[in-house]
């Protein structure tokens, strides 16, 4: 039986954009500190097994097909980005709590992005990284790959309001899981600095700003070492919410 070359070859570039799509930007997997030869493997690797899930397509002209292509790559990157947006929100508690604890002037090399980041702001985006592997998050995220077939097959991306709406208010919220992260430490630090205040009017002798420092910075670091046994549960759900807003966007998109 003859084979149709160039549908089977579309099939595959297909599923190759989405996955592409994706690595580009999911945590973990489209990290940085990855080599691109492993990227490279794991995109032929997951692009042979969702195969299968596309359906046939005939033969398209090249312009019809760059157009289609950058709609599955967009897919992909949708699916990867809304995950991607809790990291972000654990680097901006990282650095809000870093201006609080004293730890604002200190930086390193932060291994996923290989930035120079505050070293605070890098502690907080590991743990959530331990935490999105310990949470098997990036099963969920492939098997979210191979069902957006199903709701929404090749071609019919379409940027709909709604869509974009959903999506911005889901970035939005961003912002907010940021403040949640930090905010045992941000209201610890705003009573410390009323207290300051008040022994710094009490006794002007006594160098408030120097002792406020360490005070400061131990408070925080007792508040995150009792905050951070939340994280999981926090996370989890956090995690789950992204998926879900992730193929609620999708289907808008539909």
């Amino acid at each position: 039986m003859p084979i149709a070359l160039e549908p089977t070859i579309a099939v595959w570039m297909i599923a190759g954009s989405r996955v592409t799509g994706l690595l580009m930007v999911a945590p973990f997997l489209g990290s940085a500190a990855v080599p691109a030869r492993i990227k490279a493997g794991l995109a032929f690797l997951l692009t042979l097994f969702l195969v299968p899930q596309v359906p046939s397509l005939p033969a398209l002209p090249t312009p019809a097909l760059i157009v289609l292509l950058l709609g599955e790559f967009t897919i992909g990157l949708l699916l990867g980005f809304t995950l991607q947006l809790f990291f972000e929100a654990g680097q901006l508690a990282g650095q809000v709590c870093g201006v609080q604890m004293g730890y604002s002037l200190a930086s390193i090399i932060n291994p996923d992005s290989q930035a120079d980041s505050p070293v605070l702001s890098t502690f907080y985006e590991l743990i959530v990284l331990l935490l999105f592997i310990q949470l098997s998050v990036p099963h969920w995220l492939l098997r979210g790959l191979a069902r957006s077939f199903a709701y929404l097959p090749p071609g019919n991306l379409s940027l709909t309001w709604p869509a974009v709406h959903a999506l911005l208010e889901f970035t939005a919220g961003m912002f907010v899981a940021g403040l949640q992260i930090a905010a045992p430490v941000l209201v610890a630090s705003l009573f410390a600095d009323i207290a300051l205040g008040f022994v710094g009017k009490a006794s002007p002798q006594l160098p408030v700003l120097f002792v406020g420092i360490s005070i400061k910075n131990l408070l925080g670091l007792a508040l995150f070492c009792g905050a951070i046994a939340f994280w999981p549960r926090f996370f989890d759900a956090r995690f789950g919410h992204a998926l879900e807003a992730s193929e609620r966007i999708l289907k808008l998109a539909h």
